[in-house]
C-alpha cells in the first residue's frame, strides 16, 4: 500500500475513506494532531509524541478512547502495512460527531484518524531561505490544534516568496515558524523561546536542547528579538520532518552563516541520534 489511511477503526487507501461532515474537525478544528517519522519501520520519538498528544488532548477536556500503549501499538501496526519504510505518520483525535454547534455535545466519542504517506528524508545540511511575518494566531501555541488556516497563510506567503518557512514575531519578539520552532546561536550559545503559551513545545525542540547539553553548546531559553535574529551567527528552524535546517537568508536579507561549525557539529549530533534509533540516514 502506498499511503494509507485509518478512520475508527477502518483502514483503506487514503483516498478513498470517507469522513462525516459532522466530526467536529470539518466545522471547528475542534481536535489535536501529532506527527512524526518513520524509518526502517521504526517511528522516531513515538513516546514523546503520544505524550504530546494526550496532553493536548487534556489541555482541550478531551479524553481519548484508547490508552498511550494501544495507539503506539496501532500506529505500528499501520506503519507495516505502508509499502515504503520510510514513513510521514500523522494522527489526530477530534471531539467526536455531532451536530453543528459551538458548544461541546453531551454525548459524543472522539475520532482517531491516522495518516501515513511516502516520505523522503531531508537534506539537513542544505540552506534554506526563511522570511519574517507578524504572528497575528491565538494565544495558544503550546496546544497542537487542529486550528491552523493562520499558519496555512503565513507558509503559502513563504511559498510565494520562494521561501521555505515563515517566522512568526509578536511586535518585536520572535515566537515560531509556521510548522517548526526557531532557534538562533550566537557567540556559541544556543537561544531558543522559552516555553510558554506562544510557542509549540516542539519534540525536536526538546531533542536540539538535549544535543546541545552533550555537546557542551550553552542554552539560553529566553525570549528574542527580530534583531537578534538578523544579527545570529546561525539561524534554525526544527520540526519532527525537518530536523534541525538553518537558514541563509530572511525577508531577501542574507542570515546566519557565521557559526557553520558549530552548526553542523549539532546537525552531526542529532542525525546520529536519528539514524541510532531508525538506522536509517538522511540524504
Amino acid at each position: 500500500m502506498e499511503t494509507l489511511g485509518y478512520y475508527n477503526g477502518e483502514i483503506g487507501l487514503l483516498d478513498e475513506l470517507r469522513i462525516p461532515m459532522n466530526d467536529r474537525a470539518c466545522w471547528f478544528g475542534d481536535g489535536v494532531y501529532e506527527a512524526t517519522v518513520s524509518a526502517n519501520y521504526r517511528i522516531f520519538a513515538l513516546e514523546e509524541h503520544v505524550n504530546r498528544f494526550f496532553n493536548s488532548a487534556a489541555l482541550l477536556s478531551m479524553t481519548p478512547a484508547i490508552t498511550k500503549p494501544q495507539l503506539a501499538e496501532l500506529l505500528y501496526t499501520l506503519v507495516y502495512k505502508v509499502d515504503s519504510p520510510t514513513q510521514f505518520v500523522y494522527w489526530q483525535m477530534t471531539r467526536g460527531t455531532a451536530p453543528r454547534t459551538h458548544a461541546f455535545p453531551e454525548q459524543t466519542s472522539p475520532n482517531l484518524w491516522v495518516m501515513l504517506k511516502p516520505l523522503t528524508l531531508p537534506d539537513i545540511y542544505q540552506k534554506i531561505r526563511l522570511i519574517t511575518v507578524e504572528d497575528t494566531r491565538f494565544f495558544h501555541c503550546n496546544i497542537k490544534t487542529l486550528n491552523l488556516l493562520p499558519n496555512v497563510l503565513a507558509s503559502e506567503k513563504a511559498k510565494q516568496a520562494g521561501c521555505t518557512e515563515a517566522v512568526f514575531h509578536r511586535g518585536n519578539r520572535v515566537t515560531e515558524g509556521s510548522h517548526s520552532n526557531v532557534h538562533i546561536l550566537k557567540d556559541g550559545t544556543l537561544c531558543t523561546a522559552p516555553l510558554d503559551n506562544l510557542i509549540l513545545p516542539g519534540i525536536s525542540r526538546r531533542h536540539i536542547i538535549t544535543q546541545c547539553g552533550k555537546l557542551g553548546i550553552p542554552i539560553d531559553e529566553r525570549p528574542f528579538t527580530l534583531e537578534e535574529l538578523f544579527g545570529a551567527d546561525e539561524v534554525m528552524i526544527s520540526s519532527a520532518s525537518t530536523f534541525c535546517m538553518s537558514a541563509s537568508h530572511i525577508d531577501g536579507y542574507e542570515a546566519g552563516g557565521k557559526a557553520p561549525e558549530l552548526l553542523r557539529r549539532l546537525q552531526d549530533a542529532l542525525l546520529d541520534e536519528f539514524h541510532q534509533v531508525t538506522g536509517a540516514r538522511c540524504a
